[in-house]
């Protein structure tokens, strides 16, 4: 090699390295970016209804109102569900701390005729072994601090997608233009068929939040703990986080069974282990198959992997990547066939090339 050619690969393989450093570095700010790009590219479709169903011409809502809308809707809503979820689990806060030291011993004296358990634990003793006033507050330190990070994420992501949303034409433009001008349809036509598949994974998380939702209030209700439907709609709202939203989500309904009774708490524990595990075996990879167009297969390799790389982040993430990858190796493919298929048509049967 001369000493040209050798410069160049060193050259090359510096760059690459602090490419991918920078990428490491970058690596949560790039993540915020691509979940405000999902989320952008799934409420597309949303937000041109809305364009559409204003009017025509200079009668249709600028694209920023219609974002606004959307946005608006989505406030509304949760501030509905804070109305109807506060206050009933206030009171039932308070009478499950009327009643926590009954509850503390019975579950102790169960715990105690098993032999799971040496003695009853005294409140002296609880105290005794309570973390000291510093580990508690630096806990608590923590708590607020990860509360406020979560926050400010949020509110950039939202920001972020708003903006994707309303200057999505011109990114897009400027995108497709790094390709050759006969490949552009072809990445339109991609870009449309990734766009409905993001959508209706969208539209298959909010099915599915429904479905556990409902039946979580209906069996609630069956089992006679209190306040079922305000407990089908947290339900409904963990189903939106894979992995450890249903469990967030079981604790309320747990804890307000206990004040009913430890059976009902029993049962009520088997009821949300069952109904998780048809969520997890049935639901997700049929409701996901088939609005997302990715097998039930696809879907739980997916959601393994994202939850092995990103933990909670990676379970929210996996299908709707899933279903990118698949429209682009899909593209990919088909023009791998037509190439062949050209070729095969330029090359002359056997019979001529040997005349």
């Amino acid at each position: 090699m001369t000493t040209g050619s050798i410069v160049r690969v060193v050259a090359t393989a510096t760059l690459t390295v602090a490419g991918l450093l920078a990428l490491y570095i970058a690596r949560d700010a790039l993540l915020s970016i691509y979940i405000a790009g999902l989320l952008a590219v799934g409420l597309g479709p949303v937000v041109s209804a809305i364009e559409r169903a204003s009017g025509r011409g200079a009668q249709r809502l600028p694209r920023w109102l219609a974002i606004l809308i959307i946005y608006l809707s989505l406030v509304a809503a949760v501030a509905i569900a804070v109305v109807l979820i506060v206050p009933p689990l206030v009171d039932q806060a308070q009478e499950l701390w009327r009643r926590m030291p009954e509850l503390t011993a019975n579950a102790q004296q169960f715990l105690v005729n098993r032999r799971l358990l040496d003695h009853p634990i005294t409140l002296e003793e609880a105290v005794r072994n309570a973390p000291g006033p510093g580990q508690a507050v630096s806990k608590v330190a923590l708590a607020v601090s990860t509360a406020f990070g979560a926050l400010i994420t949020l509110t950039t992501l939202l920001i972020l997608t708003f903006y994707l949303l309303v200057e999505s034409s011109s990114i897009f433009e400027g995108f497709v233009r790094f390709f050759p001008y006969t490949d552009r349809p072809r990445i339109r036509s991609a870009a449309l068929k990734i766009s409905a598949k993001v959508s209706a994974w969208l539209r298959g998380q909010l099915m599915l939040g429904g479905a556990i939702g409902l039946s979580g209030a209906a069996g609630l209700y069956l089992l006679g703990v209190p306040y079922f439907y305000v407990l089908g709609l947290i339900a409904a709202f963990g189903e939106l986080i894979p992995v450890i939203g249903p469990v967030l989500s079981a604790v309320p309904a747990i804890l307000v069974a206990a004040t009913v009774s430890t059976k009902t708490a029993v049962f009520t524990l088997i009821f949300l282990v069952l109904q998780q595990q048809v969520e997890s075996q049935v639901l997700v990879p049929k409701v996901m198959g088939r609005q997302v167009g990715v097998s039930a297969v696809g879907i739980i390799v997916a959601l393994l992997i994202g939850g092995a790389l990103l933990g909670v982040i990676g379970a929210v993430l996996a299908v709707p990547t899933a279903a990118i990858i698949q429209v682009v190796v899909g593209e990919l493919l088909e023009e791998r066939d037509r190439g062949f298929s050209e070729h095969d048509q330029d090359v002359p049967p056997p019979d001529q090339r040997l005349a």
